[in-house]
């Protein structure tokens, strides 16, 4: 089954009596592994591993970003903090001026009110592991989410790479066919240049010209290689159909295709086979590409 690498999936809980809402997003795209990482608040850390677990029983490749965030006061508590040092000195200050100038009037705390430097607000967020069923429960909708939208991509993939295949083993047969042909050409071809240019005491030895006819005629011979392309495309075909995680198996039988169509390419001086060639080469590119994205 073919399964793309890229998805995305989200899901939003509320908790403790819907002050809290908990918000997880997960985004998938290409990589050549699994890739975890996250990004929430520091004191949900803790959680990491739980999550990595998590999806790793969904995903076998891909870079996976989890998002979550949580808003709402259901789990902030906010505090005022004072700076009494600062506010010594601030006190110390202001008598030295009184004295030093001979100025009137007291320091009280409407003065103290408009040194802001004195006073800061500070938000401190606590209690998250009370929703800790619900993060997880989260993430579990959002990674079913990006499953399913990579299961979804994944027979897209499957229905082009499919109808390649089946280009590439019909110009295949017709390679099969031709073969014979330029075989029985290039010998001929070898033949007649060979008796125009040996002289007469070679022509007398006419088993030693024949095997050299069939040393050349064979290195132009292309049945090997179409014939272990052929057999590179059952395989193809085959892992289609596995339930593994097939994307690197994939695109080791691509970079063989792709070797054994550019053998063919450098063998055959026939014009019919080297169209088929660029053929070839041009559906197993577009295979390529369409495989980096498979799981």
């Amino acid at each position: 089954m073919v399964r793309s690498m890229t998805g995305y999936g989200r899901s939003v809980k509320l908790a403790k009596e819907q002050e809290t809402e908990i918000t997880v997003e997960i985004r998938t795209v290409n990589h050549r592994f699994l890739d975890f990482s996250t990004k929430m608040p520091r004191s949900l850390m803790y959680l990491e591993d739980k999550m990595k677990k998590e999806i790793q029983q969904l995903f076998r490749r891909g870079r996976v970003d989890v998002y979550v965030t949580i808003e709402g006061n259901g789990f902030t508590k906010r505090e005022l903090q004072t700076d009494y040092e600062l506010m010594d000195q601030f006190i110390h200050e202001m008598k030295l001026a009184k004295s030093r100038y001979q100025l009137g009037g007291d320091v009280d705390v409407n003065t103290l009110t408009t040194f802001q430097e004195l006073f800061s607000v500070q938000e401190k967020e606590e209690g998250y592991d009370q929703v800790e069923g619900e993060i997880m429960s989260a993430l579990q909708e959002a990674a079913t989410k990006v499953s399913d939208m990579r299961a979804q991509e994944g027979v897209a993939l499957h229905d082009d790479i499919n109808s390649r295949l089946k280009q590439i083993r019909l110009i295949l047969s017709e390679l099969e066919d031709r073969r014979h042909v330029v075989v029985d050409s290039m010998r001929d071809r070898i033949k007649q240049r060979m008796s125009e240019y040996i002289n007469e005491e070679l022509k007398e030895d006419g088993s030693r010209i024949l095997q050299e006819v069939a040393l050349l005629a064979e290195k132009g011979d292309i049945t090997e290689e179409v014939t272990r392309l052929g057999s590179h495309l059952d395989q193809f075909f085959d892992k289609l159909t596995s339930n593994e995680s097939i994307g690197r198996q994939l695109d080791f039988i691509v970079q063989e295709m792709h070797r054994e169509v550019n053998t063919i390419g450098s063998k055959s001086n026939d014009t019919q086979i080297s169209e088929w060639v660029v053929q070839l080469k041009s559906e197993i590119e577009k295979i390529k590409e369409q495989v980096q994205n498979v799981e």
